[in-house]
């Protein structure tokens, strides 16, 4: 039921809205998992991953209806400059969930704080990888995770994020290519990570979450459209498929929307990989 309270024209006319059904839908994944798998033994464990699943168990029908109207565009609309600024509704829909889930998340993490050690224990782990990888056991340890048996600058790090937001960008696309709305999985783990660092910034104090969101949404923001414009990308392809629509010269227009697609995500995520080393350590 809960997966059925957005429709997506009706979240391409407003998007805003769609901030408050990620807030909801992330919430009922993290209270889910807090106050019943937590319990288990066995389940307990694979919390950080069990946050995510839920929530994209929610998100999945409508990932898969806004990919579908989007790929139903392509066949419609001959103009790309018309096509790209149809389309740019829907990255603006899908923004206002991301922003939902991070917001949700990073407000439990802050608000639960002796839990969410465990709960978040992938998301930290993944977190202290990327920034404290010399001191990866002493990092777990001091957000609350159990510990498992130099940092770079300029031009080098510009690269190496660059690298990194490409590596996701491919799993993104090819995600949406095998599986359709798949790549909401990747980006929802994305979130996640996002607002457990958030959460770590804040050190338990809600009065920190709208400088922490604030500190990492300024990259975070062009990052993640980036992605989400991969998996548009992706998914058109995708639904195309399914739905016979690559042939005769609809094929060539529904691939060159999809890699112009590509192309605009790739410009992106350089952008975002210059804030992300020189901007916002200029801000923090």
């Amino acid at each position: 039921m809960i997966e059925l309270l957005m429709k997506p024209k009706k979240a391409e006319r407003n998007p805003w809205e769609m901030f408050f059904v990620g807030l909801f839908w992330a919430s009922v994944a993290f209270l889910l998992v807090n106050f019943v798998f937590m319990k288990d033994s066995i389940l307990g464990k694979y919390a950080g991953l069990l946050v995510v699943i839920f929530t994209v168990i929610v998100c999945l029908p409508f990932m898969y209806y806004i990919i579908k109207l989007e790929e139903g565009k392509d066949v419609e609309i001959n103009d790309s400059g018309k096509l790209i600024k149809e389309h740019s509704k829907a990255i603006r829909a899908l923004m206002w969930l991301f922003l939902g889930f991070v917001v949700a998340f990073s407000f439990w993490y802050i608000v639960m704080p002796n839990d969410a050690g465990q709960i978040f224990n992938a998301q930290i782990e993944t977190f202290c990888a990327i920034n404290s990888p010399s001191h990866y056991n002493d990092c777990l340890g001091e957000h609350g995770v159990s510990p498992m048996t130099g940092a770079v600058t300029g031009t080098a790090a510009v690269l190496a994020i660059f690298a990194n937001n490409i590596y996701v960008l491919i799993f993104t696309i090819l995600f949406s290519l095998a599986f359709g709305a798949g790549a909401i999985f990747i980006l929802v783990w994305n979130a996640s990570v996002i607002a457990a660092a958030i959460g770590i910034f804040a050190k338990g104090e809600l009065a920190g979450l709208g400088l922490g969101l604030l500190r990492y949404m300024i990259h975070g923001v062009p990052e993640i459209s980036a992605y989400f414009v991969g998996a548009l990308a992706g998914g058109i392809i995708s639904v195309a498929v399914i739905r016979k629509d690559l042939h005769g010269e609809g094929t060539w227009k529904i691939l060159q929307d999809s890699l112009l697609m590509v192309i605009i995500a790739i410009v992106i995520l350089v952008i975002a990989a210059l804030m992300e080393v020189y901007l916002t350590p200029l801000l923090f």
